[in-house]
């Protein structure tokens, strides 16, 4: 059975290690470690999947969860979240395309579109966790 209450958790862990994997992938590919660089994005991804999936069970169970700070922070919180949404709405179609590029052996037009998939999915993935720290642990 799963423990519903846990996911947040969990799905804060998971954008943390997506951070950590998409950090030793790019320092990867920069030593010219290509393997590495493979075997990160590609842990990465599979991160990010099972984050969408926990978060998908999570919501469909218990829904939104209202953010509960007043004041600047509450103003904070937003600015952090709009974009957040945003990015990660344009996150799942430039993360396939990056990956079946980079699988199909298209090299040059996958550095192409990584220069900007790579830092918005950080983003998204270390947003994911603050709008996390400010729903769940904060506030």
């Amino acid at each position: 059975m799963i423990d519903i209450e846990a996911l947040p958790t969990v799905n804060a862990t998971l954008n943390g290690l997506a951070t950590i994997l998409l950090t030793a992938g790019f320092a990867s590919i920069r030593r010219g470690h290509i393997g590495r660089h493979r075997a990160c994005m590609l842990a990465a991804f599979a991160v990010s999947v099972l984050f969408l999936v926990s978060y998908t069970v999570y919501h469909a169970n218990v829904g939104s969860r209202p953010f509960a700070g007043a004041g600047i922070i509450r103003v904070v919180y937003f600015a952090i979240l709009i974009p957040h949404v945003i990015l990660a709405a344009v996150m799942a179609p430039l993360a396939l395309i990056t990956l079946s590029r980079a699988l199909r052996g298209e090299f040059v037009r996958h550095r192409r579109i990584a220069r900007w998939t790579l830092p918005i999915w950080l983003f998204v993935s270390v947003t994911g966790v603050v709008v996390y720290l400010f729903l769940y642990v904060l506030f």
